[in-house]
This record gives structure tokens, C-alpha cells and sequence, in this order.
């Protein structure tokens, strides 16, 4: 009944390392499937060298398992929540990848300094600050997602826009349509920060990109009147 669903987020899960964004067992992807209201999960602490297809937990939008016979991600319901409340996205992949994680840790935002950034979104990539106290003593991973939320109420964001996002002390979190192109954002989110610390590294006094080269490059790929790509 799962197997179509169980193979989308496996093979995502597979690109992490084959992208190096992870290590030993440094994050997870995951897929929905929005006809049967579920969505599938790598299982906490498998290598990716050992994981199967057949290992992948199905889960609801409550976290609860429907279908799997190992122990879900740890990070399982920030998935859910996210799913829950974002109904038009496919896909969520968390990583620990080196410079996305250094900027996490420095609790910044990623500012826009170039049009790579600019291709996929106009703004600064958002760093949300840590969890306070009683939210990490609480329900810690359903918080997490409470926390993204909050942060694109704060800075006025659409997630449609902006599918990437930093979670202080912690590390990212990406979406988008399906797992795909959520392992895809992981991976250029990873390459923005690595850019943007050796461009802080070469001038600390660098100024944000002009919003007319910012709005050009985003709109020429994601505008109503886009003309990047093939249009397919």
C-alpha cells in the first residue's frame, strides 16, 4: 500500500550523503502523501549504507505510526507539524551540514549577497532564535516546528518563497513540492552559507545585494512572467 511512498523518501534520503550534507546519521527526509494523509520517515539511527527501502516509517499528522516496524526519526514531529499546518508542501529534509550548522550556531541570518542566493529566494535566510527553556523541557520536536512558524510570522515570510529556514543552536530545515526538491533547497542552502562566510571572510563590510538585481534573478526564475529553464 506504501511501497511507492516508501521509495520516494528513501531515494531522497539517499541523495544526503551521496550530496555530502550528512554524516554517519546526521538527518532525514521525508514524503507525503496528501491523498492518504500520511507521510513516510527515515527510522532513527540507521546508517544510510544499511537502510532500505522497506525500513521507512509511515506516520500520521499526529506522529503516530501507521505502517513501519522501527522507531521513527527523532525529529518525526516537527515533520508532522509542519505537514499539518503547510498543506501545500511534499517534502521536508533536515540536515547538519557544515556551514548551514555554523550559521545556525552563530544564530544569524544568511544575508543575500549574490544572485545564486537571489535564484532561490529574495531573502535573507531566516535563523530562528533557540527554544526557551519550558519549550525544550516540553514537547522539544513539536516545538521546533512552532518555532519555524514563529519566525516567518515574525520576519513577514511565505513559506512558498523562502523554503529554507535555520534553527538557532540546532541546524536547517528545507521544504518543497516533494522530497526531491526539499533535499534539492538543502543542498543550495548549504551552498549559500558556505558563500556567504568566505564573502564575509574576504570583506566583513560586504552590503547586501540591490533590490533590483535581487528581484530580477528571483523573479526571472520564479515570476509570473519567468523565462529561466524550459518551462516544464
Amino acid at each position: 500500500m506504501y511501497k511507492d511512498l516508501r521509495q520516494e523518501c528513501f531515494e531522497a534520503n539517499m541523495q544526503l550523503p551521496k550530496l555530502g550534507l550528512v554524516l554517519f546519521t546526521f538527518g532525514n527526509v521525508s514524503a507525503v502523501d496528501r491523498d492518504k494523509a500520511v507521510f513516510a520517515i527515515k527510522p532513527s539511527g540507521v546508517p544510510y549504507e544499511k537502510l532500505r527501502w522497506e525500513d521507512i516509517v509511515i506516520m500520521d499528522y499526529d506522529a503516530k505510526v501507521v505502517d513501519g516496524n522501527m522507531r521513527p526519526s527523532s525529529d518525526t514531529k516537527t515533520h508532522a507539524l509542519l505537514y499539518k499546518t503547510w498543506d501545500d508542501i511534499g517534502g521536508i529534509t533536515h540536515t547538519h551540514s557544515t556551514h548551514a550548522v555554523a550559521w545556525a550556531q552563530a544564530g544569524l541570518d544568511i544575508p543575500i549577497f549574490g544572485t545564486t542566493h537571489a535564484d532561490h529566494t529574495h531573502q535573507n535566510i531566516p535563523c530562528a532564535p533557540a527554544l526557551s527553556d519550558t519549550m525544550i523541557e516540553g514537547d522539544y520536536e513539536h516545538e521546533t516546528g512552532n518555532q519555524i512558524f514563529d519566525i516567518f510570522k515574525e520576519k513577514k515570510l511565505s513559506h512558498k518563497e523562502v523554503e529554507m529556514v535555520l534553527l538557532q543552536n540546532h541546524g536547517p530545515f528545507t521544504w518543497g513540492k516533494d522530497a526531491e526538491k526539499s533535499v534539492y533547497n538543502a543542498a543550495v542552502l548549504e551552498e549559500i552559507a558556505k558563500m556567504a562566510m568566505l564573502t564575509l571572510q574576504i570583506n566583513p563590510l560586504t552590503p547586501i545585494l540591490k533590490d533590483s538585481l535581487r528581484k530580477k534573478h528571483y523573479e526571472r526564475k520564479h515570476g509570473k512572467d519567468a523565462y529561466y529553464g524550459q518551462g516544464c
